[in-house]
């Protein structure tokens, strides 16, 4: 049995599945490109995000939902798009943290939120427009 109310549940949710799908989205551009930077590097990352989530989510008694992501993400004709395009994804994700955020003041979950938010916008963000400026 979960203490999270409705809206902690949801946010905790909604970031998972985010999570999901960036993982997914960089590992189809890994099978698609071969092994790039930053992709080779980011993917690990949101692996780890999912990871965080997935703790959580087993802490409060949340059941995840599973990646529905896998197959189901953009396809990009070139690095440099798929750049464009996660620079968009972690600009989103740094939105929907600012969102679920406000759906919390539970300290391990707040913890988590900012460490991947922190993640999008001040690692991940920077290396996807480093990419993107290579015009690859």
């Amino acid at each position: 049995m979960t203490n999270l109310n409705a809206a902690e549940v949801q946010g905790l949710l909604d970031a998972l599945d985010d999570e999901y799908k960036s993982w997914s989205t960089y590992s189809w551009v890994l099978r698609d490109f071969g092994d790039i930077r930053p992709f080779s590097n980011i993917v690990q990352a949101e692996q780890r995000h999912v990871d965080a989530l997935l703790e959580l989510c087993a802490h409060y008694d949340v059941t995840p939902p599973p990646n529905r992501w896998h197959s189901d993400v953009p396809r990009y004709v070139s690095v440099r798009e798929a750049c464009e395009r996660a620079i968009e994804g972690e600009i989103a994700n740094a939105a929907l943290y600012d969102r679920v955020l406000q759906s919390t003041g539970r300290a391990d979950i707040v913890r988590v939120y900012r460490a991947l938010q922190s993640a999008s916008t001040d690692r991940h963000l920077p290396a996807f427009r480093r990419c993107a400026a290579r015009g690859q």
